[in-house]
This record gives C-alpha cells, structure tokens and sequence, in this order.
C-alpha cells in the first residue's frame, strides 16, 4: 500500500503502435505475468484492456489498444476506433516503434493524436541491432524532438529493467488517488482472458485468413475446487474455415485446445476441462449486427 503521508499518482498510459509491434508482449513483460493475447500473426488484439502496475507511490493503468491499420472490414473500423479511443482518452502515450521500422507508422500517430496528448517513444527490439544501427534509429527522431517527452531503447529480452521504464512513466502522471486495490492486475473479467487465450491459441495453430475471421464466445464456466469447466464457441465466416478449423479427424481443434488450456491453467493454477465447439456465422466481420452480438459496438 502506499504511504498515505506522501503524493500518490495514477493515469491511464495508452500504448499503441502499428499492428504486431510488440504491445502485448510489453505489458505481459511489464506486469510478470501473461494476461494478454500474443501472437506473430499481426492485429490479434482487437479490443483495449487494462493492466493495471503499482510503482512505488503511482498507480499506472496501462491500456493494451489494437495496432493502428487502415480501415477495410467493419472489424478493422471497430478495432481503429478502440485505438483512437485510447490515444484521446489517455494522460500518457507510450508509442512502441520497433527499430527496424521506418518513421512513417510515428508520423501517421502524430497526425491521429489530435489532443497532442503528452507521450514517451520506446523504441523497441534494440537487442536485433548494433549500436551504429541504434545511433542511426534515434537521429532520425531528432526532429521530432519538440513532440515527445522522452524517447527509450529498450529491450523486453534483456538488459532494460522494468523499474526504470515505470519511473519514468510515473514521473509524467498527474498527482491523484489511486483507482484500485493495488492487488488487482488487470480490470479484465476473466471470461475475456480465456477467449483471448483461445483466439491466440487459433491465431498459433491455424494460417492464412483463418486467425482474422475467427472469434470465441465464453458460453459457461463452472468453477469447482480442483477444476475449471470451460465451454466455448468458435464463431467463423465461412463452412470451409470450420472444416479448416476441425482439421483431419478433429486434430486442429484438438492442438488449439490442448494449447489454450495449457495457458488457461498457468493463469489460474487449476486445471482445466475446456469444450470447444465451432459453429459458422456468415460474414460475422463484416455485419454490423453479428458484431455487436460478438461485443463490438460499431
């Protein structure tokens, strides 16, 4: 708990970026422990979610956004608004730019953050480049330096200590009471960490457009003292994506469950009996009703 004799801080620190930048990875590296979709495959993350990291006297709530991408389905517009929201609602940005990256994907935040919300450049993945290439990166963003606080190489692999980062983003929250008990990690119901945990799992084990025009509903859980029961649907756009899905005498299913469950029961510490079923719901991306029944309001 934190001294109540002293100042306490607490904000919501967006981070965002273009679609596979590592968002995710960072803050399931930042909190110690794996709350989040990950994946190779780029915009998994399709909706904000909240981890929530006590530093010292500073509660930082930090807000998970989808990679900022063009418009094209009605998904893609529901998953751009949820970053925009984030970067207008926010006290703090954290923009992650991958160190390979050219400065096109900075320059395209800077013309979408329309509040000049304050933020920090964390430049990322430093360990893939020498020190010349690392020189090279920062003295592109010289002449941007009038827009950003601060901007960090860092290194989720090796050598950046979490406390530091976090000092940092503490130095720039506004004074205030802390908004949760410092015990909690994540705002997210854990019926949501369970269908991300799914979806990552079909985003791992399947290819192609399979991963973008699949989604899971959390149909019921039960939760007794040595297990947890877990019935899910896989929703997809089309009858050959289910038999893609399913795989030759039901193995694709079999590898999705049997890795979402591995996941699930690390996060609880239970084990887990987990039933999936996948069920066709055609066009469900691109149809402004399936989505709202699927949770996202357009």
């Amino acid at each position: 708990m934190p001294d109540k004799s002293k100042e306490t801080k607490c904000g919501f620190v967006a981070v965002v970026g273009r679609p596979n930048a590592g968002k995710s990875s960072f803050l399931n590296w930042i909190v110690d422990e794996k709350l989040l979709m990950v994946s190779h495959k780029a915009n998994a993350t399709r909706k904000r979610s909240n981890v929530i990291v006590m530093h010292e006297d500073a509660q930082i709530i930090f807000v998970d956004t989808p990679g900022i991408h063009e418009k094209e389905r009605l998904l893609d517009q529901f998953m751009l608004e949820e970053a925009l929201k984030a970067i207008g609602d926010s006290d703090l940005i954290l923009f992650l730019s991958p160190v390979h990256d050219d400065l096109s994907f900075y320059e395209k935040f800077l013309a979408l953050n329309k509040k000049n919300t304050p933020h920090i450049v964390l430049l990322t993945k430093v360990d893939e480049v020498d020190k010349k290439k690392l020189f090279e990166k920062i003295s592109q963003f010289v002449k941007y330096q009038d827009r950003f606080l601060d901007l960090v190489p860092i290194s989720i692999k090796k050598g950046t200590k979490k406390a530091d980062i976090l000092g940092l983003i503490s130095k720039y929250l506004p004074a205030s009471p802390h908004l949760y008990d410092s015990d909690i990690l994540t705002t997210s119901i854990v019926k949501d960490i369970y269908k991300e945990f799914i979806l990552e799992s079909i985003f791992e084990k399947t290819s192609k457009e399979i991963p973008y025009f699949s989604d899971v509903v959390i149909e019921k859980v039960e939760e007794l003292d040595n297990l947890e029961k877990i019935y899910a649907q896989i929703i997809v756009d089309k009858k050959s994506q289910k038999g893609i899905i399913i795989g030759k005498d039901g193995e694709t299913l079999r590898r999705i469950g049997k890795r979402a469950r591995s996941l699930i029961e690390k996060l609880i510490d239970k084990k887990v009996y987990l039933k999936l079923y996948v069920v066709v719901k055609h066009n469900w991306s691109k149809d402004k009703k399936s989505l709202g029944e699927l949770g996202y309001d357009i």
